[in-house]
C-alpha cells in the first residue's frame, strides 16, 4: 500500500547508471540487520583512507564479503592509490585489491600529478586485473583549488579514457570544490562546470545534508551523491522520490531568470537570444554605455547564468554564453 504512494525511481534495480548513492565506511559501528534494509539504495562503499592497511586480512575480507552478499560494489580510497604510485608499487597495490575483493580503486591527483600518458598506463593495469577506475577530481586544501577551467580540463581528459563517472572532490563540504566557506554551493562554478560536463558524469561529493538536498532540487533524482552518511541514506532517497526532508525547507530557490537591473535583464535577454556575443556587441546592440554593461555581465556571471571564455575568432576578445540548464 505504501509503495503506491512513492514516485517512480530511476534506475529502480542495481546496477544503477543514474541516481547512484555512495557511502565512506570508517569502521565505526556497523549494523548490519539495518544496513540489509536499506542495502538497495546504497550502490557504493568507500573504504576510508588507509584503514584497509590497519586492519586483519580476514576482517577485511570479511566485510567485502558483506557488501557484496548485498550486491554493493567495495573501492579503495585515494590516499592508498596516490601513495601506492609514489612508492611505485601501484601494481602490487592493484593485485592485493583485487585479490581482497575490491571492486574499485579510486585514484586522484591531490598530491600527485599525472600526465595523461600516466593516466592510461594506470587503467591498462586495472584494465588488466579485471578492476575498475574511479577517478576523482580536485584538491582537499582549500589554499589549492582548481580553476574552472583546470577542473574542466581534468574531467575531460579523464572521459576521453574511461566510461566510468568520475567524483568531485568536496572533502568535509567547506571552502572546497564547488563549496564555499559555509558549506553553501557556489552556483557560479557548478554552472560553470556542468555547462562543460554533463552532469549524469558526475557523483558530487555532498558530505552536508543541505548540499544533498539542494542538489536533488536541481538535477532531480538521477544526480549522482557521494560520501552519504549512512543515516541520510533514506533521506536522500526519500528526496530522490519528490519527499521534502528537513534540509529541504532551508534551501534558497535556485534563480533560472535574471535578478537586478532592467540592464542587467536586458543584457540576458540579447545573451540568451544571441550568444556567443562579445562586450562591444554588447554596448552596439544595447546602446547601453560600457561601464553599465560591464556591471551586468559580472551581475549575471555570479548568479551563475553566464559563463565567460576565449573567443575562437580572436583570443583577446572575452566573449558571453549562456549556462544551460538541461542536461548534456
Amino acid at each position: 500500500m505504501l509503495e503506491s504512494l512513492s514516485g517512480d525511481r530511476i534506475d529502480q534495480n542495481k546496477p544503477r547508471h543514474d541516481g547512484i548513492t555512495y557511502i565512506i565506511d570508517k569502521f565505526q559501528g556497523l549494523d548490519k540487520e539495518n544496513f540489509e534494509t536499506i542495502s538497495s539504495y546504497i550502490d557504493m562503499v568507500k573504504i576510508y583512507s588507509a584503514f584497509p592497511l590497519l586492519l586483519k586480512e580476514e576482517s577485511l575480507i570479511k566485510r567485502i564479503d558483506f557488501y557484496h552478499s548485498l550486491n554493493v560494489l567495495v573501492s579503495t580510497g585515494s590516499t592508498l592509490t596516490e601513495y601506492a604510485i609514489r612508492e611505485n608499487v601501484f601494481e602490487k597495490f592493484v593485485e592485493s585489491s583485487k585479490r581482497l575483493g575490491f571492486d574499485l580503486i579510486e585514484i586522484s591527483e591531490n598530491s600527485i600529478h599525472l600526465t595523461l600518458e600516466e593516466k592510461k598506463k594506470i587503467i591498462k593495469i586495472l584494465n588488466a586485473h579485471d578492476i575498475r577506475a574511479q577517478w576523482k577530481i580536485g584538491k582537499k586544501d582549500p589554499r589549492r583549488q582548481l580553476s574552472v577551467e583546470e577542473t574542466v580540463r581534468k574531467m575531460s581528459e579523464i572521459l576521453e579514457i574511461s566510461q566510468e563517472k568520475i567524483i568531485l572532490e568536496a572533502n568535509l563540504g567547506y571552502n572546497v570544490g564547488i563549496y564555499d566557506e559555509k558549506g553553501d554551493i557556489k552556483w557560479n562554478l557548478l554552472s560553470a562546470i556542468t555547462s562543460k560536463v554533463s552532469p549524469n558524469s558526475i557523483i558530487f561529493e555532498a558530505p552536508l545534508e543541505i548540499q544533498q538536498a539542494v542538489l536533488i532540487a536541481e538535477f532531480g533524482q538521477r544526480v549522482n551523491l557521494g560520501e552519504i552518511r549512512l543515516e541520510n541514506v533514506l533521506s536522500v532517497e526519500s528526496q530522490r522520490r519528490g519527499f521534502l526532508s528537513k534540509a529541504s525547507f532551508s534551501i534558497t530557490p535556485v534563480r533560472k531568470g535574471p535578478e537586478g537591473s532592467p540592464a542587467t535583464k536586458f543584457i540576458h535577454y540579447i545573451i540568451r537570444n544571441k550568444h556567443p556575443i562579445d562586450q562591444s556587441e554588447l554596448m552596439y546592440v544595447t546602446n547601453l554605455p560600457r561601464r553599465t554593461v560591464q556591471a551586468s555581465i559580472e551581475e549575471l556571471k555570479q548568479q551563475g547564468l553566464i559563463i565567460e571564455k576565449n573567443s575562437l575568432d580572436d583570443t583577446r576578445k572575452k566573449v558571453y554564453n549562456l549556462v544551460k540548464n538541461e542536461w548534456i
